[in-house]
C-alpha cells in the first residue's frame, strides 16, 4: 500500500482556512496553479469535493471539516515530533495569558485553570479579558492569546478548536408559581423574563420561535452575563429562560436557591471553541495552554 503524501494534510487545513487557493498558495509559498492542482489531489485522496465556490471564496463540505479537527491533531503531532527536546520548562515560563471569554467559561473553568496553572507554571500570569471590550483586533495584534466562545464568530484567518457544547435549561426561584402546574409555552410566556445580552438586547431566537407560534413574552430585565442574571433570578419573580447545562455542577456548589426546568420551546445547544492566531501555532507554551484547556473540558464532559 502507498505511503500517502501528508503534505496534502497541511495544505488541507490550510485552504479550509484560507477559503481561497490564492491565499493557501500564498500561505504555502506555492504557485496559485500549483495550489489548485494540489486542490485536485485533496479530492480524489479524499473523494469528496472539500472546497466549492461560495460567493466570491470558497467554503468548506461538511465532510472537510468533519476532516479539519482530524487533521490538525495529525499536524500538531508533527508539531511535537520535530520538536522534542525542545520543550519549553513551564514550571520556571514567566508570562501572562489573557483569555477573551464570558462569564459562563469563567465561572465554570477559572477555578481549575487556577489550580492547574499554580501547579505546572506557578510562575506564569492568567489574565481573563471579557468579551465585547471593544478590541476586536486584539488577537490579530497578539494582546490577547486566545478568544472562547461559541462557534461562529472568528474568521478565516484563525485556528479554531471545539471544545464542549451546552444545551439550555429555564431557571427560577424554587418557590416560583410557574412550577404549580405544568409547564406549558403559554405559561412559559405568562411571567416576565430576563435577558442575557452584554449588548443590551432584549430581542433574540426564543422571540422567534414565539412569533411563529403567535406569542410573545416580555422582557422586563436584561443583564449583562449570566451569573449577574442567575442571582437576579434567585432573588425575584423574573424566569430566567437560558440557563447554559454547563453551569449546573457550579450553582450546586454554591447553594443558589433556583429551580430548573425543561424549556417548552426549542432551543439550540451551543458549542463553544477556543480560537487563536496560526503564528501561535508553534508557540510551545500557548500549545501547552491550549491542550490544558481542552482536557479540563473534556473532563468536565466526561471524555477524558
Amino acid at each position: 500500500m502507498a505511503m500517502p503524501d501528508l503534505n496534502l494534510l497541511l495544505a488541507l487545513d490550510v485552504l479550509i482556512e484560507e477559503g481561497s487557493v490564492v491565499g493557501a498558495a500564498r500561505r504555502m509559498n506555492l504557485s496559485a496553479p500549483a495550489m489548485s492542482r494540489t486542490l485536485g489531489r485533496i479530492r480524489e485522496a479524499v473523494g469528496d469535493p472539500v472546497l466549492v465556490r461560495s460567493g466570491r471564496g470558497l467554503a468548506p463540505t461538511p465532510r472537510a471539516l468533519q476532516l479539519r479537527e482530524q487533521v490538525r491533531e495529525v499536524i500538531e503531532q508533527a508539531h511535537l515530533v520535530f520538536n522534542a527536546g525542545r520543550e519549553v520548562d513551564m514550571l520556571t515560563l514567566e508570562r501572562t495569558f489573557s483569555i477573551r471569554a464570558n462569564d459562563v467559561f469563567v465561572g465554570t473553568y477559572g477555578g481549575r485553570m487556577r489550580e492547574l496553572f499554580q501547579s505546572q507554571a506557578p510562575r506564569a500570569v492568567l489574565r481573563f479579558v471579557p468579551e465585547g471590550d471593544g478590541d476586536d483586533d486584539a488577537m490579530q495584534q497578539g494582546r490577547i492569546d486566545l478568544h472562547i466562545s461559541t462557534a461562529g464568530k472568528h474568521g478565516a484567518d484563525t485556528k479554531v478548536q471545539n471544545l464542549f457544547s451546552t444545551s439550555f435549561f429555564g431557571a427560577a426561584r424554587e418557590d416560583h408559581p410557574l412550577f404549580a402546574e405544568e409547564i406549558t409555552v403559554q405559561r412559559f410566556v405568562a411571567y416576565d423574563h430576563i435577558a442575557v445580552s452584554r449588548r443590551g438586547r432584549a430581542h433574540g431566537p426564543i422571540d422567534d420561535y414565539l412569533t411563529t407560534q403567535g406569542l410573545q413574552r416580555r422582557v422586563a430585565q436584561i443583564m449583562p452575563t449570566f451569573h449577574s442574571a442567575i442571582f437576579a433570578a434567585a432573588d425575584s419573580d423574573l424566569i430566567l429562560p437560558q440557563m447554559p447545562s454547563v453551569m449546573l455542577g457550579r450553582l450546586e456548589r454554591l447553594g443558589v436557591p433556583l429551580r430548573l426546568f425543561e424549556l417548552p420551546i426549542p432551543v439550540s445547544t451551543a458549542v463553544v471553541v477556543q480560537a487563536w492566531h496560526p503564528r501561535l501555532d508553534s508557540d510551545l507554551a500557548h500549545r501547552w495552554l491550549r491542550r490544558s484547556i481542552k482536557a479540563l473540558c473534556d473532563a468536565q464532559s466526561g471524555l477524558a
